[in-house]
């Protein structure tokens, strides 16, 4: 999850010059080719899992924490919105938002996720939440959007489009989905910090140091970390995040798609440090608004962006209707087995936990491999057979499932397809593993040869990657130290792995 906007109540920027503004305007960088590799892809998935399974209770308080916040925004911009159904979230997680547009709003639409997993989650929000109606939910691509031309009124997505390098791609193909007159609501972006050193990333707030708290406290640890505080997360997972765009990037880009927009800008003011600068911003900008603060300080943008009118809106019923095949384009109709069916290809979707996964079937296998060799996924039972010594027995629950080991543990993969491969290994390293004041060590070899070795210098999940010699069989063995124990328990613990996998190399 990414951090949450600053406690800030939504202010209404609009009206602004649009491009250049008071010698404020930043300089183009042409965006990459690719907007967003299979690598990224990959470690989304293995991102969502974690952060919406692996600490339940945390993840409900703060997904109550966001629907609060987006629930204020379209009620704020709820009149020029106007009609909310069909729907579609991009990068709904566990599609809570969408279930808030369902039940509080009385909306009918669609909770788009490239993890399927996450969003079988939204069962239990339900039970949670007492919920009566819930979003259909799809398991997809933002740049492959399942759903035919023109077949959206709504489309809406929260700390989404900075994991894209290329963020119009993602505009574009918005625009092709949203229907004459139709709406895109983006929320908690991130505008890039002129006033910052940028050493360094830092980590969320649990997971900092006394030191990096107390400026944190005071409002002078943004002047020093490089992106937003808390990236190195998802950075850790390897989700590449573009954090170059400043208010007047986001500006252009919007003006340039949306010919009426509205603005709700939040910038940070925590501490003495950023409350003093914040005000002397607001000063000295000529129409007294934040547009200066936001440029000097950054912060979070929401933006409600609407296309131009045109004949007629779409309906919701039915909803397969709405959808297109993701390899060839054609129209999806339901099959006699509640799946969903290619009307022109041999495309088929079934209905896997309330979740159609409609992703293109090249990305499909290699994101959903499933019982494969070059794949040690803990919440599949067949991964014990592919276990060695040094594991305790399984714990968590579904698409976040690990083993906590001891000082060593080895595992067998076999490569399922020809080239060079690289080892990725996710793993969790617990704070009572730093009370000796030493970094965490990681270390991995492969066939008896050392292929990674990393020192973790704070508790939490990590990843390690390591290109491996070409061979027809792989034993991993990882080791870590120190061990630690706690009390009336015979076990003596290193770090728990919750993933290991072969991906192809380079």
């Amino acid at each position: 999850m990414r951090p949450k906007p600053p406690g800030l109540p939504w202010l209404r920027d609009c009206g602004q010059p649009s491009g250049k503004r008071a010698g404020l305007e930043s300089k183009h960088v042409p965006p990459p080719t690719d907007p967003q590799s299979i690598a990224v892809k990959r470690a989304q998935v293995e991102f969502h899992n974690f952060a919406s399974l692996g600490e339940p209770e945390r993840a409900i308080a703060a997904y109550l924490e966001e629907n609060a916040r987006r629930g204020a925004v379209i009620r704020e911009h709820r009149e020029f919105i106007g009609e909310l159904s069909p729907f579609l979230e991009i990068g709904a997680n566990a599609g809570h938002t969408s279930y808030m547009l369902a039940n509080e709003f009385g909306a009918s639409g669609f909770a788009l996720d490239i993890s399927a997993d996450s969003l079988r989650h939204g069962i239990a929000l339900m039970d949670r939440w007492q919920l009566s109606r819930a979003p259909v939910r799809v398991a997809g691509d933002a740049l492959n959007l399942p759903f035919r031309d023109g077949s959206i009124r709504f489309a809406m997505a929260c700390q989404v489009l900075s994991q894209f390098m290329d963020i119009e791609s993602v505009f574009l193909e918005v625009k092709r989905v949203l229907a004459p007159g139709g709406v895109f609501l983006f929320a908690e972006e991130p505008m890039l910090r002129r006033l910052s050193l940028r050493l360094y990333r830092a980590p969320y707030v649990e997971r900092m140091k006394p030191w990096e708290r107390k400026l944190f406290d005071w409002g002078l640890l943004g002047y020093l970390v490089r992106d937003v505080i808390g990236a190195d997360q998802e950075e850790s997972f390897g989700i590449r995040q573009n954090h170059r765009m400043t208010l007047t990037d986001w500006d252009r880009l919007v003006t340039k798609h949306f010919p009426e927009h509205r603005y709700n800008v939040y910038v940070p003011e925590r501490g003495w440090g950023e409350r003093v600068m914040k005000r002397l911003a607001v000063r000295l900008d000529p129409y007294r608004s934040e547009w200066r603060a936001a440029h000097l300080l950054g912060g979070t943008l929401a933006a409600t962006c609407k296309l131009g009118p045109g004949p007629g809106l779409p309906g919701f019923e039915p909803w397969e209707a709405l959808l297109r095949c993701p390899d060839c384009h054609s129209p999806l109709a339901p099959g006699a087995a509640g799946d969903l069916l290619c009307t022109a290809c041999p495309y088929r979707a079934a209905d896997e936990g309330g979740v159609f996964n409609l992703l293109p079937s090249r990305l499909r296998a290699e994101l959903y491999p499933g019982d494969r060799p070059d794949v040690i996924d803990f919440s599949l039972p067949s991964h014990t057979g592919r276990l060695r010594e040094g594991w305790y027995e399984l714990e968590g629950i579904y698409g976040n499932r690990y083993r906590w080991m001891g000082a060593r543990a080895s595992v067998v993969l076999q490569p399922a397809s020809a080239g060079p491969h690289r080892l990725r290994i996710r793993g969790f390293a617990h704070q009572l593993q730093f009370r000796q004041g030493q970094p965490v060590r990681v270390s991995v070899s492969a066939n008896g040869r050392g292929v990674a070795a990393q020192a973790l210098e704070r508790p939490g999940t990590f990843v390690i990657e390591a290109d491996l010699p070409d061979a027809p069989e792989y034993t991993i063995d990882i080791a870590a130290r120190p061990t630690w124990t706690v009390a009336d328990e015979d076990r003596i613990f290193s770090v728990n792995i919750g993933m290991i996998r072969l991906i192809p190399g380079t």
